[in-house]
């Protein structure tokens, strides 16, 4: 579930997912310094400030009042450490999903685990009918998390990478 003012804490097996603030931004860059995090997406690792800049405007929320930016670290317990994040872009009824692990936490089914937790915490909140998420074609493992968290593949197509939905369309 969520509130008006942002997203609410929930928690899987191992990890916790703690709404996003300011002050994850100079973990979260020794979290995310890897450039290969980047190889079906584009871009470069940020610094500790640029995250800080980013993590400023996604707290802030969207400038459009008909769509939220939930976005949530990933604590995992055992490690008392963050290792990753996910979030939700959510419009009425319908959310687009993502989700990140640092490299060194990969392999663990901590991605599978935080996604399949997220869209149990979104599609319980009773808010969200429809979960979206977009998965580069040759990105194996983001397809088998996307599958894990219950998301088909749909065929269409945008921006090079594919949607995959759980919900109505």
């Amino acid at each position: 579930m969520t509130t008006n003012n942002g997203p609410a804490l929930f928690s899987t097996d191992r990890l916790d997912a703690v709404p996003l603030r300011v002050a994850h931004a100079e973990e979260m860059a020794a979290v995310l310094d890897d450039p290969g995090l980047h190889a079906f997406t584009g871009g470069a690792p940020e610094s500790a400030g640029e995250l800080r800049a980013r993590y400023e405007r996604q707290t802030a929320g969207s400038p459009d009042p008909a769509e939220r930016w939930w976005n949530w670290v990933l604590g995992a317990r055992d490690e008392n450490r963050l290792v990753g994040y996910v979030q939700a872009t959510v419009r009425g009824t319908r959310a687009e999903i993502a989700w990140v692990t640092g490299t060194a936490w990969q392999g663990r089914g901590y991605a599978k685990e935080a996604a399949r937790g997220l869209v149990a915490h979104l599609l319980g909140g009773g808010e969200v009918r429809t979960v979206i998420a977009h998965v580069h074609p040759g990105h194996a493992a983001s397809a088998a998390v996307a599958a894990a968290a219950g998301l088909a593949p749909t065929g269409e197509r945008e921006d090079g990478e594919e949607r995959w939905r759980l919900g109505p369309g």
